[in-house]
């Protein structure tokens, strides 16, 4: 697939990982709609830093995990660029409590419902919009073998790998699902002590930039015969 010219919407693109994916895809001229749930200045910071690359951009705030909410905002993106060609899920939490007995029922349901739950909505939502295109989800080192962060958010990735997988069998030919599973990524979510921990625990001695993971997405959307696959890009740390 050509970017140039392309409407993507990218779930959780204001910071993070989901900027650098945003910023990619706007520097091979692609359109984009930003989509938030909180944090005004951020998204706002991203689209300004997306327009530098001539494209146009659009912040679209809504929760992932909130079905009314989702279809208004797929709704205000097709009015304003007239359809979406390429969805990226990126929108993730790890949650605020990682110790198995301490993880309670209203803990898992927040993680599930924005990791999981989230890509299916905003996917099923998406879709009735996108006639020919691309999706690549994020998935993460932790859904293959179960990370170091906790059983819900483990749960919810390992989730999103069976998502890609289902969904590239019953939309293809016309649309194509990938995945990509990061190691662990510079971004605030992680602690400075949580870095180095994880740094040491991975044969290339760091964790991953943000830039690198969404040069795997952008991998993604550009091949025509990816479908059904699930990057793995963590330095080493998980080989098949």
């Amino acid at each position: 697939m050509d970017l140039k010219g392309k409407v993507a919407l990218v779930t959780g693109g204001d910071r993070g990982i989901g900027r650098a994916i945003t910023l990619a895809l706007a520097e091979r001229g692609c359109n984009v709609a930003i989509n938030y749930r909180k944090n005004d200045e951020d998204a706002e910071r991203t689209k300004g830093l997306a327009e530098r690359y001539g494209v146009r951009a659009m912040t679209v705030q809504f929760d992932v995990s909130n079905r009314n909410e989702v279809k208004e905002g797929v709704k205000r993106i097709v009015d304003h660029f007239g359809r979406i060609d390429i969805l990226v899920n990126n929108a993730g939490v790890l949650g605020d409590k990682h110790k198995f007995s301490e993880i309670d029922d209203e803990e898992w349901d927040h993680v599930l419902n924005v990791n999981l739950k989230g890509a299916f909505i905003v996917t099923q939502e998406a879709v009735k919009y996108i006639k020919k295109g691309k999706i690549v989800n994020l998935a993460s080192i932790a859904g293959r073998n179960g990370g170091t962060v906790g059983v819900h958010y483990a749960s919810s990735k390992a989730g999103i790998i069976g998502l890609t997988f289902a969904l590239a069998s019953q939309l293809a030919p016309n649309i194509l699902v990938n995945a990509v599973a990061p190691g662990p990524v510079d971004t605030d979510l992680l602690s400075e002590e949580k870095k180095e921990q994880l740094s040491k625990l991975t044969p290339l001695g760091r964790v991953a930039r943000p830039e690198e993971i969404a040069h795997a997405v952008v991998f993604l959307l550009e091949n025509d015969y990816m479908n059904g696959t699930v990057v793995d890009i963590n330095g080493g740390r998980y080989m098949l």
